[in-house]
């Protein structure tokens, strides 16, 4: 269904408002605004309420007070539009409810100005603020599944798991003695899952930044060993799930090509390969400590084991569940500087648990037939494409809730800030786009955006923790 010009600009004036808000509560959870409120401790402007500030610290709060008017503005604009476009009642619901909260928002945040910020009234004015962004999120949701959902879509309770193995697919082997060598040796390094490293490399990094801040004990010697054995971990569990799905993957065009699908490694050679790995990866997480070696060992498992053979061909929540196996590198990074789990590792997991499934359920709408036709049961294919996109947007909305809420609690800054807001805004127009264009391509492109946006997050959380 083709939405109307109405209804296309009602959903760009509300994703806007949206990231609006979120760019107001990140920047106002940062230490750059607490110590700008302080340079401004009055209200609307400074001194006796009505003085022109004096200090660039000064003119960040006033700043800040100036996007919210904007932003409020925007908002009625958006409710306008909303009531013109004739949006239903469940979509109208929660503008109306943010349209409440804003002005107790603009209230808490005048009291914080004049009177200063006690813990509770931090998080209370926190709380708000996230709950003013994520009901126009829902609402965004709501409308787009509305306006461009298919409603002949239905459920399925199940997908055939033993479907007819195709023979479409021919890899081209070399036969050739060097050429084989050498497309043997991409094998094994294909086994690693290399595309995964940078990024779960980063989650660790990050962890240990936000780990130091508060615990300090950072060292060369910890942030190498983590790291590799990090790698290696990563290398060990993906070289467990290309011998467990070796058959599946036969029968599905992306995956048919790997090394165990084509017999180019022995499945005894790689299981060999991957204890060798999955051993000195431990070991090296052992060095840092033992604690960081017993999450070194859940993340393979649960990766391997749990996530491959138990959720993956059994459960449509695969997805969501599995994000704990991308979560544990930020508790290990945590771990490996502190020694103990702790809210800070926590927090940064929950965020990487949350994106999970905003990133991934566009590369099962990509692949939507592929994984039909190995058995798995997707988002896509067993509760449509409409419900898919919609999910992105929800576990999108709460990602961003988490990465406001991880400013507040361990006081990171402006480049964070800045960082998921600009970076957010740029996955939740693809993640837009994808619900008009729904095709391959839009799907890999709100993929490519999620994989920017946690990329750019993670360097920002390290810059900020350890160099501003």
């Amino acid at each position: 269904m083709a939405p109307s010009a109405t209804h296309t600009r009602f959903h760009s004036l509300l994703a806007a408002t949206a990231i609006g808000v979120y760019f107001l509560l990140l920047v106002g959870a940062t230490t750059a605004l607490t110590d700008a409120a302080a340079a401004c401790a009055a209200w609307p402007v400074c001194g006796d309420g009505w003085t022109i500030p004096t200090s660039a610290a000064g003119w960040l709060a006033i700043g800040h007070r100036i996007a919210a008017v904007g932003v409020g503005v925007l908002g009625v604009l958006t409710l306008f539009a909303g009531v013109r476009a004739g949006v239903d009642r469940r979509v109208l619901a929660p503008m109306l409810l943010a349209s409440v909260l804003y002005p107790v928002q603009a209230a808490l945040g005048a009291i914080v100005a004049v009177g200063g910020a006690s813990e509770t009234l931090s998080a209370v004015h926190l709380t708000v603020g996230l709950g003013i962004f994520a009901s126009l999120v829902a609402s965004l949701a709501w409308s787009l599944e509305r306006e461009t959902g298919d409603p002949s879509e239905e459920s399925v309770d199940d997908v055939d798991l033993s479907p007819p193995v195709e023979t479409d697919y021919e890899p081209d082997i070399p036969t050739e003695p060097r050429a084989r060598l050498l497309a043997t040796v991409k094998a094994y390094v294909r086994l690693t899952k290399p595309r995964l490293m940078w990024l779960l490399c980063l989650v660790a990094a990050a962890g240990m930044a936000l780990a130091a801040t508060t615990a300090g004990g950072l060292t060369i010697e910890i942030v190498l060993a983590t790291l590799g054995g990090g790698v290696l971990s990563i290398g060990a569990s993906g070289t467990f799930n290309h011998v467990l799905e070796r058959d599946i993957d036969r029968r599905m065009q992306r995956t048919s090509d790997r090394p165990l699908a084509t017999d180019l490694v022995p499945v005894r050679n790689a299981l060999a390969f991957g204890f060798a790995l999955a051993v000195a990866s431990v070991a090296l997480f052992a060095w840092v400590n033992a604690l960081a070696a017993v999450l070194g060992v859940a993340a393979i498992v649960f990766y391997s084991v749990v996530y491959t053979l138990l959720l993956k061909p059994n459960t449509v929540q695969n997805t969501v569940i599995g994000g704990a196996a991308g979560a544990l590198p930020a508790l290990i990074g945590w771990v490996a500087v502190t020694g103990e789990i702790g809210l800070g590792g926590l927090a940064l997991a929950t965020i990487i648990f949350l994106w999970t499934p905003a990133h991934f359920y566009n590369l099962a709408l990509a692949y939507k037939d592929d994984y039909e036709r190995g058995g798995f049961p997707m988002m896509p294919v067993v509760r449509g494409e409409t419900e898919t996109r919609k999910h992105v947007l929800y576990y999108l909305a709460a990602t961003l809730v988490a990465a406001g809420a991880l400013a507040a609690m361990e006081t990171l800054g402006v480049v964070y800030a800045l960082t998921s807001a600009v970076f957010g805004a740029a996955f939740l127009y693809f993640a837009v786009r994808l619900h008009y264009e729904q095709t391959e391509s839009a799907a890999l492109r709100s993929f490519h955006a999620s994989n920017a946006y946690l990329g750019a997050l993670l360097l920002a959380l390290v810059v900020d923790a350890l160099v501003v």
